[in-house]
């Protein structure tokens, strides 16, 4: 009779043998939902406030996202490493260790979301300030950051529970779970800025609640342990040989989301330069362009999955092919869904904004983001595939130089010699197009060392499953 371990270990999706393809566009499509549905929370903020509370609520809302994805991407990148891992532990069928992972990221989601709440709240004002924030919208983005920081917790969960899921082949679930939480959240804008009258704090609070919806939805289904393991409250702890190897990888994922984002808020800064106007159009064109990012992000996740339980199997043959596959996969999303965006900006701009100088300014950055936006996709997809063979800190460091650190230089040189805004957004396609080729560079180095230690544990185990035979 089967133990409730194996018939866990039989409902697990089956990533490592081929053929691949039909599993990763499967595995991927409820990805891209759940991106669409998770940006479809400010978006409805920006949508609601730009129509019914003006344009300097919606630059309020529009201006905080790069600084919450600064603050919060440190976090968000351990959930990164726990994906990896778990993914790897799937593939070794080693559910046990799967378990401890599990409780662990857990538990780091919860104290994490506390201490960036915490320090959000708190703080909020002051970075602002240091965004060179105008006067005219500083008190309604401070408002909004505060109420946002509140649900921190909730965001982090979720994220980490989600992370957890998909690992084990689970894609399907969490996309649910966040289209009931969207459907209260966009609910929530309309009953309190319309109805009530709150404005940029109706918008937060919904988002929030939302956020609360969508961490005990993924919680509640964990706890039941349907083809994962099962998370128990009472084992919640800290192991500490899983919490440092999902440090490994998460951490430099969060350094670079970190660093990657401050890039993001000295543009936005620049940009806030250039007046409320600008501002809004910058807000609504970046709403439109993450619809386009998060498709390819999925690609990418679903890489690090694939791969993650390739090398956790030692099936170094299949590696090299989710790559090829994922690499295909996300040019043709990138390049379709980019070139969607930039036909179709004007009346998607329309949405956020009515405004026709705010619509021009918005399809301008759409141009230069949108239309060369699958050169970020495959930079992306290599990051994946270097996380699920367990590298972390080469892409951190690749990404800060290459993405990071040549923007900062291009806003001090080629920017301050031409301080227009095409030459600001030209700094987004060449920074990835030199980062994506340095990292298909480091990628043919690691994956030929692996390739050995691979190949060397596979043929370890065959001799001892030969000699137990005996």
């Amino acid at each position: 009779m089967e133990s409730a371990h194996e018939k866990r270990q039989r409902k697990q999706a089956d990533f490592c043998t081929r053929p691949l393809l039909k599993k990763i566009i499967l595995f991927t499509i409820p990805l891209i939902l759940t991106g669409l549905l998770q940006l479809l929370y400010n978006a409805a903020d920006i949508i609601v406030v730009g129509q019914f509370a003006g344009i300097e609520a919606q630059a309020a809302v529009g201006s905080t996202g790069a600084l919450i994805n600064l603050i919060v991407n440190l976090f968000l990148g351990l959930s990164v490493g726990a994906l990896s891992v778990m993914s790897r532990c799937i593939g070794a069928k080693n559910i046990e260790k799967a378990s401890r992972v599990e409780h662990t990221a857990v538990l780091m989601s919860v104290i994490g979301g506390i201490v960036l709440g915490v320090g959000g709240f708190f703080l909020s004002g002051i970075f602002l300030k240091l965004m060179d924030t105008p006067d005219n919208v500083l008190p309604l983005s401070t408002l909004y950051l505060k109420i946002y920081f509140v649900g921190m917790p909730f965001n982090l969960l979720y994220n980490f529970g989600a992370s957890i899921m998909r690992a084990c082949g689970d894609t399907k679930r969490p996309l649910i779970f966040l289209a009931i939480a969207g459907i209260a959240n966009i609910g929530l804008n309309f009953l309190l800025v319309i109805g009530f009258n709150m404005s940029v704090a109706g918008v937060a609070i919904g988002t929030v609640t939302a956020q609360a919806i969508s961490a005990a939805l993924v919680v509640v289904w964990l706890m039941r342990g349907k083809g994962y393991p099962k998370l128990e409250l009472k084992k919640l702890r800290v192991h500490g040989a899983e919490l440092l190897e999902m440090t490994k990888i998460g951490l430099p994922a969060g350094v670079q989301g970190t660093i990657f984002s401050l890039s993001n808020v000295m543009i936005q800064s620049s940009i806030n330069g250039f007046g409320d106007v600008v501002m809004a159009g910058n807000t609504a064109a970046s709403s439109v362009e993450g619809f386009v990012y998060v498709s390819m992000n999925a690609v990418s996740q679903a890489c690090l999955t694939f791969t993650g339980q390739n090398f956790g199997a030692d099936k170094h043959e299949n590696i090299n092919l989710v790559l090829l596959q994922c690499f295909l996969l996300v040019t043709g999303v990138g390049l379709v869904l980019g070139g969607l965006a930039y036909v179709g900006g004007y009346g998607l701009c329309f949405i956020f904004n009515r405004d026709p100088a705010v619509i021009a300014y918005g399809v301008e950055r759409l141009l230069y983001t949108c239309v060369p936006y699958c050169i970020c996709g495959i930079m992306e997809v290599l990051v994946g595939s270097l996380r699920g063979i367990g590298h972390s800190f080469v892409p951190m460091l690749v990404s800060i130089g290459g993405v990071c650190g040549l923007r900062i230089v291009w806003i001090y040189t080629l920017f301050a010699w031409v301080p227009e805004l095409w030459m600001l957004y030209l700094s987004y396609p060449v920074s990835w197009a030199i980062t994506a080729l340095v990292h298909f560079i480091c990628y043919l180095f690691v994956f030929k060392k692996e390739k050995k230690n691979m190949i060397r544990r596979r043929m370890e185990r065959e001799a001892l499953i030969k000699d137990s035979e005996a």
